[in-house]
């Protein structure tokens, strides 16, 4: 299975959700530049943008949630710009998204207090099995 990670504009039930990657979710598995160290909610959209439309397995919001689960708690990553920087999520509290992908902190030592919430998509749920899901069949 992919590391599965989605990306919202703000933090919190009211948050914008921009689109989802299957794969290669974690902090260190972006490159491209302005996506975790966005300085203004622009670049972080334009960052994510380019990210998305250069993956198969980008979701867009045109395309509904993918994820067979109701929000981004049970996501891998979840990515959010908020406040003049990226902040992370992989459990249950935020993190410096940058620090943590450049390696100066880790999501506990960067943790930030707000609380972990995020907006229900089962209105907008459209699961994908295929290449957008992040599931690797393996055959024999």
């Amino acid at each position: 299975m992919g590391t599965r990670a989605d990306f919202y504009v703000g933090r919190g039930d009211k948050a914008e959700w921009l689109g989802s990657v299957a794969c290669d979710g974690y902090p260190d598995g972006f490159d491209r530049d302005g996506l975790l160290n966005a300085n203004s909610e622009e670049q972080f959209r334009e960052a994510v943008a380019a990210e998305l439309a250069s993956r198969s397995d980008a979701t867009i919001p045109q395309m509904g949630w993918p994820w067979p689960w109701e929000d981004s708690h049970t996501t891998d990553y979840a990515y959010a710009f908020d406040a003049g920087k990226v902040y992370g999520s992989c459990s249950d509290h935020w993190f410096d998204a940058h620090a943590v992908s450049t390696g100066a902190g880790d999501d506990e030592t960067a943790a930030d207090d707000t609380p972990v919430q995020f907006p229900d998509m089962t209105a907008i749920q459209n699961v994908d099995f295929g290449s957008r899901s992040g599931v690797i069949v393996i055959g024999t």
